[in-house]
């Protein structure tokens, strides 16, 4: 390769490496409590935890729980729920001030689906893992934050790119995994540096990429909406505002026979972002395990309980969909947890040690 090229690469690499650390540093550090967050709050007692009764013991219907969300929430009105993988008596309930209210001001906790028992989730509200899920996310920020985060992934991308580029003919001079012990402390971090960037690059260009879709969720959901959705609903486009919403007890069985072999992942109610104002959607999720992350929304007239949609999904929520679990690590159980989070660690030090390269550098050249 032509120095004139290399110059030009060794340029790119290093002021886009040098633009993201910081945050990428950031994300690394708030990333790897996120890749064990279930076995986190169970060791801070923030997973919710529900009585032991009788395996034949009853469940209450939707609007029960519907009742008795709304009850423990005075003046709050339920805007989803979801159910608890883990817990399979127990859903989570999302309550706020109105059905549209801004998801940073509602208030998630645990219903038992038998007793209608609260369960209160404090990482869901405020706890360690939601600091560090909204560091991750947006910085506090909203969406600014998300697209600045956004931006910063496509720059760590092309740093990961032109850091191969650059490693092939560095490669030509020395064999793979040579570290050069009896040279200077800035060669021997320059070795480590490309050794364990070379050896992470498919998981980074993942973790990357996947960052990068993930932080796009706002858009992309507006998107679905804007196109998918609001096709769905365009037959009700001039009927007058709901004005009772049919009780919500039948909503899941309606639901499960509109899309067979499916089974529910959550429920949104009337008037919110992920409904309209005259539909209850029910997102329905595929049996296995990879399908169980691909969302099916089916819409339910909210006054006479009627089918009027089965939606299908496009590529770009699909994208979503299975990024956002492949971005922490939730494919494989435990063994894929503890690969992702070694790899994390070892990003970190290629992280740190660039910074480290690039001011000794700086130092010499001054």
């Amino acid at each position: 390769m032509k120095s004139k090229t290399i110059r030009r690469w060794s340029f790119i690499h290093t002021w886009s490496s040098l633009v993201c650390t910081l945050f990428l540093l950031m994300l690394a550090v708030t990333g790897l409590p996120l890749v064990f967050h279930h076995e986190i709050e169970s060791l801070l007692g923030d997973a919710p935890q529900y009585r032991q009764l009788p395996a034949d013991t009853p469940r209450l219907d939707l609007e029960q729980l519907v009742k008795a969300a709304e009850a423990y929430r005075p003046g709050e009105v339920v805007q989803y729920f979801g159910w608890d993988d883990d817990n399979p008596e127990g859903l989570f309930a999302i309550t706020a001030a109105s059905a549209d209210a801004d998801p940073n001001t509602s208030h998630t906790f645990g219903l038992d689906s038998r007793t209608g028992e609260v369960v209160e989730m404090p990482s869901a509200n405020g706890g360690f893992m939601m600091v560090m899920l909204r560091l991750h996310v947006d910085m506090y920020a909203g969406l600014p934050g998300k697209l600045l985060l956004a931006f910063m992934g496509l720059l760590f991308v092309l740093a990961i790119v032109s850091g191969v580029v650059l490693y092939a003919p560095f490669m030509k001079r020395l064999r793979f995994a040579t570290v050069r012990r009896e040279r200077s402390t800035r060669v021997r971090w320059l070795d480590l540096h490309n050794l364990i960037g070379i050896v992470t690059l498919t998981w980074a260009l993942v973790v990357g990429v996947t960052g990068v879709i993930n932080a796009c969720a706002d858009l992309l959901i507006d998107a679905w909406r804007n196109d998918t959705l609001t096709a769905m609903v365009a037959p009700y486009r001039d009927a007058p505002p709901l004005v009772r919403r049919a009780p919500a007890s039948q909503v899941l069985a309606i639901a499960e026979n509109a899309a067979p072999g499916m089974e529910a992942d959550f429920i949104a109610f009337p008037g919110t972002r992920f409904s309209s104002e005259h539909h209850y959607a029910v997102f329905m999720k595929g049996a296995t395990h990879l399908t169980s992350h691909l969302l099916t929304p089916v819409l339910i007239d909210a006054s006479t309980l009627a089918v009027t949609a089965v939606g299908e999904r496009p590529w770009y929520m699909d994208a979503l969909g299975l990024s956002q679990p492949l971005h922490y690590g939730d494919y494989g159980g435990r063994p894929m947890q503890i690969l992702w989070a070694v790899i994390d660690l070892l990003t970190i030090i290629v992280l740190g040690s660039g910074l480290y390269l690039w001011w000794v550098r700086r130092k010499v050249n001054a």
